[in-house]
C-alpha cells in the first residue's frame, strides 16, 4: 500500500469518520500523489503536486454510501495518479479538469481544480473537488474527452 493512501485513510479516520452530517471538522490538507509526466502534460497542470482537503473528504463521506467512500479512499491514488481518460470539465462544475478511471469494472470519477493558492515552493496548488462512482455511461456525454490511456492520443 503506497504511503499516500495511508495519509488520506488516516484523515479519515481522524477526521472525518462517525462524524454528523453536515458537521463541521477541522480543514487539513495533504498532498495525495504527484501526477506522472505524460498526465501532466496532457492536462496542463503548471504543478504535478494534487491535494486534497478534509472539507473534500467530509462532502465524500456525506453523499455517498459507505462502501463507495471506503473504495474511494483506498483507490483515489489509483483514481488519480493513473487516470484512463481526461475530460476537460464542463463549465458549469467546479474544477477544470476530471479525470476518469476504471477499477474493478466501475468507472469513478474525480474532478481536480487548478488554483492561484501557492504551495510552500510558490508553485500552483491542484486540489480534488470530488470523486464519485459513474453510475450512468451517459453521465460524460457533454464533457470533452482532452486525452485517453488507450490511445495515449491527444484529442486535439
Amino acid at each position: 500500500m503506497e504511503t499516500e493512501e495511508l495519509s488520506i485513510i488516516k484523515l479519515c479516520k481522524k477526521y472525518i469518520r462517525g462524524t454528523p452530517e453536515k458537521s463541521i471538522i477541522q480543514n487539513v490538507t495533504i498532498l495525495l500523489c504527484k501526477l506522472t509526466r505524460i498526465v501532466q502534460k496532457e492536462g496542463n497542470f503548471d504543478n504535478p503536486k494534487i491535494y486534497i482537503n478534509t472539507r473534500v473528504l467530509k462532502h465524500i463521506y456525506d453523499k455517498r454510501p459507505a462502501e463507495e467512500f471506503d473504495f474511494i479512499i483506498h483507490n483515489l491514488f489509483q483514481i488519480v495518479r493513473f487516470p484512463e481518460q481526461i475530460y476537460k470539465n464542463k463549465d458549469a462544475k467546479r474544477g477544470e479538469i476530471s479525470f476518469v478511471k476504471t477499477v474493478n469494472c466501475i468507472k469513478y470519477f474525480c474532478s481536480i481544480e487548478k488554483t492561484e493558492t501557492l504551495d510552500t515552493t510558490n508553485n500552483k496548488m491542484n486540489f480534488i473537488v470530488t470523486a464519485f462512482r459513474i453510475r450512468k455511461e451517459s453521465y460524460l456525454e457533454g464533457y470533452k474527452l482532452i486525452w485517453s490511456w488507450r490511445s495515449d492520443i491527444s484529442s486535439s
